[in-house]
């Protein structure tokens, strides 16, 4: 019997999958000795980012992937929070 996948199976199956790039690209390019794969390596991983971006996008505008809207207040709050981390 052949089981038939949902869309939102199938984006959601694409989502996972970008997700675990990143993550495994990240690592690498972490620990790259050699400078240019390095470089090649945040390359590729820049554009997984974007095609994981763009999945999700497709899932939320289709309504896979709800996302409830922050508050003004607590979106001011973390940019502040991580603005200090970064000085």
């Amino acid at each position: 019997m052949q089981s038939v996948y949902t869309e939102k199976e199938i984006l959601g199956d694409a989502l996972t999958a970008q997700k675990t790039a990143t993550s495994e690209m990240n690592i690498s390019a972490n620990e790259c000795v050699h400078e240019d794969v390095r470089q090649t390596m945040l390359h590729i991983l820049s554009q997984e980012h974007d095609i994981q971006q763009d999945v999700f996008n497709m899932m939320h505008e289709k309504g896979y992937y709800p996302t409830p809207m922050a508050e003004q207040k607590k979106v001011d709050e973390t940019k502040q929070q991580y603005c200090q981390c970064v000085k």
